[in-house]
């Protein structure tokens, strides 16, 4: 079963589960994913601050691991 994500999940957290996510948040315009502030932010919270939609951004998250898992 592919790993996937929540909205409540630290943004650390997630990205230590896999590095490969970065390039996603930061297209959705997620720029401060390397801050340390960061590393204690669920992701809510910051979709919050970047005015995100954090549901859509779940969810292609969550797309792009369950594509991942299947192309292996």
């Amino acid at each position: 079963m592919a790993f996937t994500i929540n909205k409540d999940m630290l943004i650390g957290e997630i990205l230590q589960k896999d590095i490969s996510i970065a390039p996603i948040l930061m297209a959705a315009g997620m720029h401060c994913i390397g801050c340390p502030s960061s590393q204690g932010e669920s992701l809510e919270e910051a979709c919050m601050v970047h005015g995100m939609d954090c549901d859509q951004l779940v969810n292609t998250v969550n797309e792009y691991l369950a594509n991942k898992e299947t192309n292996q």
